[in-house]
């Protein structure tokens, strides 16, 4: 293959080998037809192939997110979701997924936790592995992001984050190395952040040192959307800039890097051959030469596959009386509560958004499943709208369909209505940002014929990226004079609106009409953002928001056997683009005054809490039971009544801490809001993430609520037999036996940790797991290995990794916590071994 590929190097002039240092537009690398080489597509994402469209593009199929995958402990279920995603991405005429994304959660108010697997490096590490080895076995690269710390989302395109090397190595690097070293992806991406003071692609230690040389990596490095910082990253390891057209890779800006010798043609050429070999691994350059038109394509084995992951990654965390599974022969009326009973958390927000094929929501999974004899009742009980929901019922477009019309023009000034294209929209919002069909439109307007439902003085909310108005049958009911405070949130809606009421009466139609122009300033740090045009027109009738939604909700916990509460976050609270204020339930209280409520009302009270970040739990000693669903894709509803019923016995574990409150956690003062001003923020907790700095606070008031691995069962389990054999020059295998003591099906994941000598500085880390099935009484062996890498750490004064002399524990637990070790075992070092990165 390089033969090949340096043979056809040689034929292209330096100029076309510029052209390919970046993407020729938003999703797609260029083509130079002259010699053959194809254009090759790239889609989101890491919990569905969405294609084109950012927002309502061809269907897709949604698969739970990453750390709902992370909490399986299953390296079989990864992989096999990695394959699936790579025949989704077929569908989209992609070859590239921009996923999974294995940075480590270092707080849990990080916006984006949920896209990623976990706070611990190893678990991160092994089940991305997995994942690209699935992927890649359809002939679709995966790409592994990002590269590097992009632990958190405030100010993210700007932050300079200072980190010691020690923590580098052994916690944000080491899941990147697995995954390099394990699954050979064919594509990283690099992050927006500087890292003690440089951007990743602004200096030769990341990608070039580190990556390519000691890692080994021969795979293609992109930056992500807007990350290229310097047109020096052609020799500093960057192989393409994304998007295209290129902002630093621009023809003009390299050859006057060549002319100054700031980059070399000898550069170049590397950075072309990793474009090219991609091509090749992914057949572009035959078999798959052209790109099919988008599709859906909604396969029932990934149907299944999406409602087993999702089932096996919730986390049932508390269970008193063993209220759940529910007993269907004495529970004959079922209260389902909550603002999230009627709401499908498939996914989070930003890149991991999709259209999905469909969802199913909890309450639709106990209307379509339960005996007619089982009576459901419903009641939202608290609103936690951030942004009022698009208005979309009701409305008819002037092409006389349901929906928006957006008209754009070039000018200004859009009196005498001569736009230069129309597109429709079903609901009321549109952005121009990666829509190449109307590239510098300078104004947009946005309307729409509505006809309410009922009358009332309902409630409007508006706002624009830019200068904005709001017309009402050609009254101005709202205006935006400048640009919104936030350009990127505004873009994952997180907007800054305006809010209104207004009088309609049933019967009658309204004009309604939205004009918009881009804003001079972006307020987003990000370039893209540059020049764009959006607008959110949200809706909500008057009985609908002023109806007493807590009174009636603990009405019905009363009056039922058994009362659900479904709470968590929706894509507007937990999202790419922003990071959490608090771990508090979102709104106001809301959400937890809700459940404390229904608590009091029924002493039988289910809460299923859909979030990707642990929560604050005020109420928590007031319910007997608590599941934690996380994103779960588009079958979430199915797969949580799945585990409510006992058709499967719950099996996940926490793939993450959850504190009892955000100021007990290492970063605490030093994240995410905290270095908004400063631009700057400071890893003060070193390498003790998580557990790792959990484990030196057992007993005290900052003790962690649940600890990481942890989850209960429908059932028991007995660990016994545990034996270490071999070194750690080679590797250490422990074996244990697992048996079923229940009366019910179900599985457990053995944790593998290694408590090295005091010197080391951490308590203990994971080095390996294993998930067993067991049916009652049934027992099986058990085999986990590790080897001398998983249990060195990193030895600043020789930059080395260093396994030290001493006596190591082996623990065999069932969680990181002491009361679930299940064995203690030793493996002595007579020496201390020193190697290599």
């Amino acid at each position: 293959m390089s033969e090949d590929l340096n043979a056809l190097l040689e034929k292209l002039t330096l100029d076309e080998k510029i052209s390919l240092l970046s993407a020729k537009n938003v999703w797609e690398t260029p083509e130079i037809d002259r010699v053959g080489i194809p254009s090759l597509k790239v889609t989101d994402g890491p919990n569905g192939a969405r294609g084109n469209n950012f927002y309502d593009g061809t269907t897709a199929a949604c698969f739970p997110a990453c750390v709902s995958l992370a909490a399986t402990f299953n390296r079989s279920l990864s992989r096999q979701v990695g394959r699936a995603l790579g025949q989704e991405a077929i569908t989209k005429g992609a070859y590239v997924v921009l996923g999974p994304t294995v940075c480590c959660h270092r707080s849990p108010l990080g916006g984006r936790n949920f896209e990623a697997f976990s706070e611990d490096p190893f678990l991160s590490g092994a089940l991305a592995s997995e994942y690209v080895i699935g992927l890649q076995e359809e002939r679709v690269a995966a790409t592994v992001k990002h590269f590097l710390a992009n632990e958190q989302d405030t100010r993210r395109f700007s932050v300079n984050e200072k980190i010691s090397e020690r923590a580098l190595r052994e916690i944000y690097l080491r899941p990147f190395e697995m995954v390099a070293k394990q699954a050979d992806p064919w594509c990283f991406m690099s992050s927006y952040p500087k890292i003690n003071g440089k951007h990743v692609d602004a200096q030769n230690k990341f990608l070039i040192h580190i990556l390519r040389k000691q890692w080994g990596y021969d795979g293609m490095v992109m930056s992500d959307w807007g990350a290229a910082s310097t047109v020096e990253g052609v020799k500093y390891g960057l192989d393409m800039e994304m998007p295209g057209p290129p902002r630093q890779r621009t023809p003009e800006a390299v050859h006057e890097a060549l002319k100054e010798g700031r980059v070399s043609e000898a550069d170049i050429d590397a950075r072309v051959l990793s474009t090219l070999k991609l091509l090749k691994k992914v057949g572009k350059f035959d078999d798959r030469r052209d790109t099919p038109e988008e599709q859906a394509v909604d396969r029932p084995e990934h149907r299944a596959l999406i409602r087993k992951a999702g089932a096996e990654g919730l986390v049932l965390l508390k269970n008193d009386r063993c209220i759940l599974p529910i007993d269907l022969k004495k529970t004959k009326k079922i209260a389902l509560l909550g603002p999230l009973a009627k709401y499908a958390a498939a996914h989070g927000g930003g890149s991991a958004s999709l259209n999905c094929h469909y969802k199913v929501t909890p309450y639709d999974a106990f209307i379509d499943r339960l005996p007619k004899d089982v009576q459901i009742t419903h009641g939202k009980g608290a609103h936690i709208f951030r942004v009022y929901p698009d208005l979309e019922a009701g409305c008819i477009n002037s092409n006389g369909n349901p929906g928006f019309v957006a008209d754009y023009f070039m000018e200004l000034d859009i009196s005498d209505g001569k736009c230069f294209r129309s597109e429709e929209f079903p609901r009321g919002s549109f952005n121009t940002l990666m829509n190449t069909n109307v590239t510098g439109c300078q104004s947009v307007r946005l309307s729409t014929t509505h006809k309410p439902p009922i009358t009332g003085d309902h409630y409007l909310s508006f706002s624009g990226l830019g200068p904005s108005k709001l017309f009402i049958d050609g009254e101005l009911v709202a205006e935006q004079t400048g640009p919104t405070k936030d350009a990127m949130g505004f873009f994952l809606g997180v907007q800054d609106e305006i809010r209104v009421q207004y009088s309609f009466k049933t019967g009658k139609e309204y004009l309604i009409v939205a004009e918009t122009h881009p804003s001079p300033v972006s307020n987003a740090e990000l370039y893209l953002m540059d020049n764009q045009c959006s607008i959110h027109l949200g809706f909500i009738l008057q009985a609908e928001m002023e109806q007493d939604v807590l009174s009636e909700a603990v009405e019905l916990a009363k009056d039922a056997d058994l009362a659900i509460v479904f709470v968590g976050n929706t894509t507007q609270w937990e999202t790419e683009g922003q990071d959490l204020s608090s771990m508090n339930l979102p709104a106001d209280g809301s959400q937890n005054h809700l459940i404390a409520s229904v608590a009091a009302a029924n002493p039988n009270t289910v809460v299923v809490n859909t979030t990707g970040v642990p929560v604050e739990l005020p109420w928590f000693e007031k319910v007997p039971a608590l599941i934690q669903a996380w994103y779960a894709g588009q079958e979430t509803g199915n797969a949580i009544l799945d585990v409510l019923l006992g058709e499967i016995s719950p099996s996940g574990k926490l793939p993450i801490s959850w504190p009892v409150k955000y100021e007990h956690t290492g970063c605490h003062g030093n994240f995410g809001l905290d270095s908004y001003e400063s631009r700057e923020v400071e890893y003060v907790e070193g390498t003790h993430v998580g557990y790792r700095w959990f484990d030196k606070l057992w007993g005290s008031e900052k003790e962690v609520r649940f600890p990481f691995g942890y989850g209960l069962s429908y059932t028991e389990f007995k660990v016994k037999n545990a034996q270490a054999n071999g070194s750690f020059e080679e590797v250490v295998k422990v074996t244990a036996v697992v048996r079923n003591i229940g009366h019910t099906a179900g599985a457990e994941t053995i944790q593998l940790y290694v408590e090295p000598p005091a010197e080391d500085g951490v308590v203990k880390k994971l080095v390996g797991f294993g998930k067993v099935d067991l049916q009652p009484g049934e027992e099986k062996d058990v085999e986990v290995q590790f080897k001398r890498q998983d249990a060195a750490y990193w030895e600043e004064s020789l930059n080395k990794w260093m396994v030290s002399k001493g006596t190591y524990g082996v623990l065999i637990a069932t969680s990181s916590a002491p009361k679930d070790v299940r064995a203690r075992l030793e493996v002595v070092v007579d020496g201390d071994i020193v190697f290599e990165p």
